[in-house]
């Protein structure tokens, strides 16, 4: 297997645990957490914020001294928009399923400047991109015009037989305002369940140059270059991403060769 893909080894608990210095970088966190009704994740680090993210399930979450009650309604990443709670870097946190509960913890440098917030589904901006077969469809969770300290967090679904993060683009070049470095992690699910994608992580030397079939569950790590996603016909594809870097900003370098794509 690709050490760019980590497929969860257990079906309870915190099954999948991405930190900087098992990524082998400097910014991004990624937990997924899969709790039964009645069991409870709990977290908060110095110096790391936090957005917690409904994937499926529900509730009640802590943040600090704030109980923020029982959220969560979609069962599935595919059935609609996100409840999150974004985590004041420094403060403990803890979630309480009341349901069979999926939840993602994001996590970036912070001094906890900025304080905890809910995020609800109706205040989250979408949009569709693309066309043809290269359409998908955005949530912004944390998207760069909304506060937080280093994080930006944003779901994507793209449909059967479509491509995404396409044409490929990469942001690991600190060289603003043209473009802007930032580490990246993508959790996956497929609909149908049974079902898979592909994702190629490279760059323009071939120094990085994999390409990975993933499958419902599997999160995957891009530390640099272009990383263009494909799904097959008849499942879709619902990724989260996770991103950071030295500054809170996306700007993005299309790979030249298919820029061409994009006047067509």
């Amino acid at each position: 297997m690709s050490k760019l893909r980590i497929h969860p080894q257990a079906d309870e608990g915190r099954i999948v645990n991405v930190t900087p210095e098992t990524a082998g970088w400097t910014y991004v966190g990624f937990d997924l957490w899969k709790l039964k009704p009645g069991q409870t994740a709990t977290g908060g680090e110095k110096g790391r914020e936090v957005c917690l993210v409904f994937i499926g399930g529900r509730g009640q979450v802590i943040a600090g001294t704030r109980d923020f009650g029982v959220i969560g309604e979609r069962l599935s990443p595919f059935e609609g928009k996100p409840w999150s709670v974004y985590v004041s870097a420094g403060e403990n946190w803890s979630v309480a399923a009341h349901t069979e509960v999926t939840l993602a913890v994001c996590t970036a440098p912070g001094e906890g400047k900025l304080p905890a917030r809910l995020i609800g589904p109706d205040a989250l901006h979408q949009e569709t991109r693309g066309k043809g077969s290269n359409t998908r469809h955005v949530t912004n969770i944390i998207p760069e015009w909304e506060p937080a300290e280093g994080l930006l967090v944003v779901e994507v679904i793209t449909p059967g037989g479509c491509t995404s993060s396409y044409p490929p683009h990469k942001h690991d070049t600190d060289n603003l305002p043209h473009e802007s470095l930032l580490e990246e992690t993508y959790y996956h699910r497929i609909n149908p369940s049974q079902g898979f994608a592909f994702q190629r992580v490279y760059t323009d030397d071939r120094t990085l140059d994999e390409a990975m079939a993933v499958e419902d569950g599997d999160v995957t790590l891009v530390p640099k270059g272009y990383h263009p996603c494909a799904t097959t016909h008849g499942y879709d594809l619902y990724y989260l991403n996770v991103m950071a870097g030295p500054k809170r900003t996306w700007k993005f370098h299309n790979a030249p060769e298919h820029e061409w794509l994009l006047k067509t």
